[in-house]
């Protein structure tokens, strides 16, 4: 496991705020190789940050987990508010790395190396998102937020432009080559998300 360097973004969220329409529990607690994403996502980022939050607005359901919840503190309008609530409660650094809920192969390598590139940018320039790319497309749910991106967080969700994508060309944005996630991660695992049956149904029996 590489280890995130002290430069680099020291707390990270788990977004588990979703409205979860299109499967039949919870998607955080849906069991692969016999354990939650939930809880196998959350070893993987206490063992590399200093901070881990869970963004969620149905806090009973995450108590047993024993880390800290965060609430959303701007109308709920997808992950761009669970993203900025978090950001306002981080203390260890100026930026955080989020993950959503249903991804079952969160990779540590990956995850270090996001971080990694997130410190090596900010040293040179400032930048307020990291966000690697993979299957062609940039993947803002397992990317690197900064401070310095709360004020457009806000005004995106206020103003109801709440695409992701669309928020990465209106801020600074640093993107992670594919090919250089790739290199770490060859399939692409860590951004296989769940949010159907058929999704299940087509990773279930995928060693983890």
């Amino acid at each position: 496991m590489r280890e995130v360097p002290p430069s680099a973004p020291q707390a990270a969220s788990i977004l588990a705020g979703g409205e979860n329409r299109r499967f039949p529990l919870l998607k955080s607690f849906i069991r692969i190789g016999g354990v939650p994403i939930i809880e196998r996502n959350l070893l993987i980022l206490t063992g590399l940050f200093r901070e881990v939050f869970i963004s969620t607005n149905a806090p009973q359901e995450y108590f047993h987990l024993g880390v800290p919840l965060v609430g959303d503190v701007l109308p709920s309008q997808g992950p761009m508010a669970g993203i900025f609530s978090c950001l306002i409660n981080v203390t260890a650094g100026e930026s955080i790395f989020v993950a959503a809920c249903d991804m079952p192969f969160l990779n540590s390598d990956v995850v270090s190396l996001i971080c990694r590139r997130h410190a090596e940018a900010a040293a040179g320039r400032p930048v307020d998102v990291t966000v690697p790319v993979c299957h062609g497309e940039p993947q803002p749910l397992c990317a690197v937020y900064g401070t310095s991106s709360l004020p457009h967080l806000e005004e995106a969700v206020l103003s109801g432009k709440t695409s992701l994508k669309r928020f990465l060309n209106e801020v600074v944005t640093h993107f992670v080559s594919e090919s250089e996630v790739r290199s770490v991660d060859p399939e692409g695992l860590c951004f296989v998300n769940i949010n159907t049956v058929e999704d299940y149904e087509a990773v279930a029996h995928r060693p983890v």
